[in-house]
Parts: C-alpha cells; sequence; structure tokens
C-alpha cells in the first residue's frame, strides 16, 4: 500500500512498519524467532495521484481539494458532453464543500463518464488533526485501515508475521502475497480469528480449545485473522 503525505511533515518517507500492537500482543502467545510488522510505503505529494490513500492535515485540506477543483473548472471550460459536464458540476459542489471526489458516491454510470479523468481525492482521504500529528505511528495506522486495507496473521517458527492485504480479499488472493507458489497449490486455509486466539492464549491453545476454522479458497480474510495455509508442493 502507498500512502502519500500532503501538508504532513515529520514523517520520513520510504518503508514504514504498521506498529500494530496486536502483532506484539501475538508475539507474547507464540514464540518465533523474530517479529515482522507489515509495511506500507510512504512517498511525498509528487504522488497523490498514485497513491492508494492520502494522508494530510486539517490545514491543507483544502488546497488538496483545490487541485482537483481546478481540473474539474478547466475541463468544464471546454464545452465537454452535457453528460460528463453533469458529473463534473456536481463533483464541483462536492469539492467547494469541502467534500472529496470519493466522498461524492458516483453512481457506476456516472463514473464511467469520467473514467478518463485521474482526481487527487478519488481515494481516502484520511485528515489528521494536530494532536494526531504527535502520533505518527497511530496516524499511518489509521490511514492504512481507512484506505481500505487489513492484516492477517502468520506465527510460530522463524517469526510472527503481519501480511497487509486490501480488504475483501479471498484466502487464495491472500495465499498469493505470501508466495505463488501458495496460491497455485491452495487446499485450505486454516484460520483462527484474532478473538479466539488472544481469548485461548495462542494458536496451539485455540486449536485444542476447538477455534480453528478450515476454510476454502472463497473464504473473505478478516482483520488480523491468523491463518496456516495448506497447499500442494
Amino acid at each position: 500500500m502507498k500512502i502519500a503525505l500532503f501538508g504532513v511533515a515529520g514523517i520520513p518517507l520510504g518503508k514504514c512498519n504498521l506498529k500494530d500492537p496486536r502483532l506484539d500482543q501475538a508475539d507474547k502467545l507464540v514464540e518465533a524467532k523474530k517479529k515482522a510488522y507489515a509495511q506500507v510505503d510512504i512517498v511525498d505529494d509528487s504522488e497523490t495521484l498514485t497513491a492508494d490513500a492520502i494522508l494530510t492535515s486539517r490545514s491543507a485540506l483544502a488546497d488538496l481539494l483545490t487541485k482537483d477543483l481546478d481540473f474539474v473548472e478547466a475541463r468544464l471550460g471546454r464545452d465537454p458532453s452535457p453528460a460528463e459536464k453533469a458529473v463534473l458540476e456536481k463533483l464541483a459542489d462536492a469539492l467547494i464543500s469541502e467534500r472529496t471526489v470519493l466522498q461524492q458516491g458516483l453512481s457506476p454510470e456516472e463514473l464511467e463518464t469520467i473514467a478518463a479523468h485521474n482526481f487527487h481525492t478519488h481515494k481516502p482521504v484520511v485528515v489528521a488533526e494536530e494532536a494526531e500529528l504527535q502520533t505518527p505511528d497511530a496516524l499511518i495506522l489509521r490511514a492504512f485501515r481507512e484506505g481500505g486495507h487489513i492484516s492477517f496473521l502468520t506465527v510460530g517458527g522463524k517469526e510472527n508475521r503481519a501480511w497487509p492485504i486490501r480488504a475483501g480479499l479471498t484466502a487464495l488472493e491472500a495465499a498469493g502475497t505470501i508466495h505463488t507458489d501458495i496460491q497455485k497449490g491452495f487446499i485450505r486455509a486454516e484460520v483462527i480469528s484474532f478473538a479466539d486466539f488472544v481469548e485461548a492464549g495462542g494458536e496451539t491453545e485455540a486449536k485444542r480449545a476447538g477455534k480453528q476454522r478450515l476454510e476454502l479458497k472463497t473464504y473473505v480474510m478478516q482483520d488480523y485473522d491468523v491463518v496456516n495455509f495448506r497447499f500442494n508442493k
């Protein structure tokens, strides 16, 4: 996942660990050689068009919205088709009212009308208040979640690790984020919900308590599922 900073200072660019306390909790319950956080890419404001989400401050939000508003007004000045004009006028009203393109909730037909255009705010925009900027780890984690991403866990052995994925991915798709061979040879996913994992006191204890479920490739992954993928090698 790529998070662009707009009007936010003090957060280093590059690979960033997602300091989710749940991984720390899991690491205390299951012995492993190391702990590996999920990571995101933090980029600057030159990449707002290609980022998965934008992290901005309350004071900089207006400037971000103006970028899209300027584009919309320029398109309206070029005599667009009636259908495009209607959508652009709707977006202009939203942006002036400090709503993002994404928040406007355009229909599939409206989206098709403007499909040739790329808007800065047609993605999750996470607005940070001044106090939140003092805790960047928590802020980045919020941007990750509001940007439509979750993590799942694999535990034990070499590492306890959190794997970032888009929300809504199936077990088959999640398996591919670890390795394409796991996806190709997928048999099933052995899943323990994080709540059951913690309540039981670890993976082995959760299995003994009958909390492990066998899921097939169409299972939709849930945030912080503890998973072991079975596959043909």
